[in-house]
């Protein structure tokens, strides 16, 4: 394992030591680390939802010309951005 160091304001400071000390994390570093994966398991469920999205589009068609040098989830995003 790797460390990483980070700066917080005092009052995010205390909001994990307060965390930490409520039993509900061992350490600041698993706090931390239950965020990320949370923000991990959010990020991908939006995805999931955009990518079904764009499936249950009828309207929506790519050509292969439109993936050059771009990822398929950027042009989705792209086309489902439009009105």
């Amino acid at each position: 394992m790797t460390s990483l160091n980070i700066s917080l304001p005092d009052p995010l400071k205390a909001y994990v030591e307060d965390r930490v000390a409520s039993g509900d994390f061992g350490t600041p570093s698993e706090f931390i680390r239950n965020l990320i994966r949370q923000d991990k398991e959010q990020r991908r469920a939006r995805l999931e939802a955009e990518l079904l999205d764009a499936l249950a589009s009828k309207e929506i068609a790519i050509a292969p010309e439109e993936l050059k040098d771009r990822s398929l989830v950027s042009v989705l995003r792209e086309k489902l951005a439009r009105p």
